[in-house]
């Protein structure tokens, strides 16, 4: 609340001055109470009553008052009050949370049912399901840490991951939650929006006190500590570490409401710090006051004449074309109800009320709509469009056009960071599958129809077969089921990669 009335300023100050003329005006076209001298010693008190026409008391509150302030209202509003930015569309509208697993023995104590641990994992689980869109990303570490999943939007990638986490993966024993800070760190600095680290413990080790202060020049994002311990315990040493949330594993989600407090806010305050944003004009919220005080203008005894000669001069202006069916047309143009509807996350009805493309698409992409978004920004010019549409053939698992994208995008801004690395990523991907295809590609008939999943292999890698599935009772397998009927053991497959990091680093 505090940052956001230190950011408040108006986008056009210009149409304060408007307010000087006003205040005159209401000055002069106020009337004053006459004065009435009425001798009426004479008459009886109840007569004399009814000879006072209006009563004793003078109105407090006239029409003029009414009309002054619904015209300073529409100043102030003209002024644009602002107080935060707009967040960019390309990048979630959550700050990116990075969050360290602390996966020792001690996590594996039963005093909370079935496991620490096993609280922890579904915790994490409930925690990224509520922040539906946002990026997440997993840590994990005992003596040493080792990264298991970068910053990503989608929870299933998250769980088996956490599943195959269990102390006998982690090469080195011990507690080093420093060395999860420093990884944490390191990741958090990939992101496009400044984030949050949260890490989920039992236990910390007095030997990393100092480095979780955060130092003068360099200061460290907002870190939550979520505690798995039985009946909100939380340990003696983390009263140590200054400038971290330190949140006791509740039965309930009151634990995960108040760490989503504290990511909202940090994301706050990332977009107020980022200069690269506009900041988003407030002033239409004063045109509802403003809208009550004209409906006064009809009682009997407040009207005024020319009122109605400046509404039907306004209404003549209102635009008649371009508006979506509602009560809404009247208020809120195509764009600006699209606008309310994605702050909402009804992201499919935003993409068919955004006029400008570029929100469409945007709306498209989080609606799930692909190929609809991909199409969408291949019909724009910038770099960002080239860029967002390589994101949407991307989630549609179209990896060598989305590499394509981020070269277009490279093409027409050679200075884009973003579109280098997701480029580099996407070529990455494409020859990760065809190797995998060419490796499991042997001719075999195992009941798979391999025909129907198609991953842009132009380069003809792999052996040319053709797979028919059985035609009764069965069906192709997905690409899902595909990567799921691959015999690997997650924990075994998280050991070797953690073992292999610890021997590269030790090296």
């Amino acid at each position: 609340m505090m940052a956001s009335l230190e950011a408040f300023h108006f986008l056009r100050p210009v149409w304060l001055l408007c307010l000087v003329p006003l205040a005159v005006l209401w000055i002069m076209a106020r009337p004053r109470k006459a004065a009435r001298d009425i001798d009426t010693a004479d008459i009886a008190p109840h007569l004399a009553a009814a000879l006072r026409v209006g009563g004793t008391g003078a109105r407090r509150i006239l029409p003029v008052d009414g009309v002054a302030v619904g015209l300073a209202l529409l100043a102030l509003a003209a002024a644009g009050p602002s107080w935060s930015r707009i967040p960019n569309p390309l990048v979630s509208e959550t700050a990116p949370l990075v969050v360290a697993l602390k996966v020792t023995e001690s996590m594996e104590t039963r005093d909370l049912a079935p496991s620490r641990l096993d609280r922890a994992r579904f915790k994490i689980l409930d925690l990224v399901d509520a922040r539906a869109g946002a990026r997440t990303a997993l840590i994990a570490y005992a003596g040493s840490a080792h990264r298991v999943s970068p910053l990503t939007e989608d929870p299933n990638i998250l769980r088996p991951l956490l599943d195959g986490l269990s102390p006998a993966v982690m090469p080195k024993p011990g507690d080093d939650p420093s060395a999860a800070l420093a990884l944490a760190l390191e990741i958090s600095a990939t992101a496009d929006t400044p984030g949050a680290i949260l890490m989920v413990l039992d236990d910390f080790n007095p030997a990393a006190v100092a480095n979780f202060k955060s130092p003068d020049d360099v200061p460290l994002p907002p870190i939550v500590m979520l505690v798995s311990l039985p009946n909100g315990q939380v340990p003696a040493q983390l009263d140590r570490v200054a400038g971290v949330t330190v949140v006791p594993l509740s039965a309930d989600d009151s634990d995960l409401k108040r760490i989503e407090r504290t990511l909202r806010s940090a994301y706050k305050a990332a977009l107020l710090n980022d200069e690269r944003l506009k900041w988003q004009d407030r002033g239409g919220w004063l045109l509802w006051p403003a809208a009550v005080l004209a409906l006064l203008w009809y009682r009997r005894g407040w009207t005024m004449r020319w009122t109605m000669v400046v509404l039907l001069a306004g209404s003549l202006q209102l635009p008649s074309a371009g508006m979506a069916e509602g009560w809404q047309d009247w208020f809120l143009t195509p764009d600006q109800q699209a606008r309310l509807a994605y702050e909402d996350k009804d992201y499919a009805r935003a993409a068919t009320l955004f006029e400008d493309p570029m929100w469409r698409g945007h709306a498209q992409m989080r609606a799930g709509q692909y190929a609809d978004a991909a199409e969408t920004f291949a019909d724009l010019d910038t770099a960002d469009a080239a860029f967002a549409e390589g994101l949407s053939r991307i989630r549609n698992r179209q990896y060598r056009p989305g590499a394509r994208a981020f070269e277009k995008a490279l093409e027409r801004q050679p200075d884009f960071p973003a579109a280098a690395t997701n480029r580099d990523i996407a070529w990455a991907i494409v020859a990760y599958v065809e190797t995998a295809q060419e490796q499991s590609d042997t001719g075999e008939e195992h009941g798979i129809g391999a025909d129907e999943i198609v991953y842009d292999n132009e380069t003809q890698r792999g052996t040319d077969t053709s797979i028919e599935a059985p035609s009764e009772n069965s069906a192709p397998q997905t690409a899902q089921q595909w990567i799921d009927s691959i015999d690997t053991d997650m924990g075994d497959f998280l050991r070797s990669r953690f073992l292999l990091e610890q021997t590269g680093a030790a090296r």
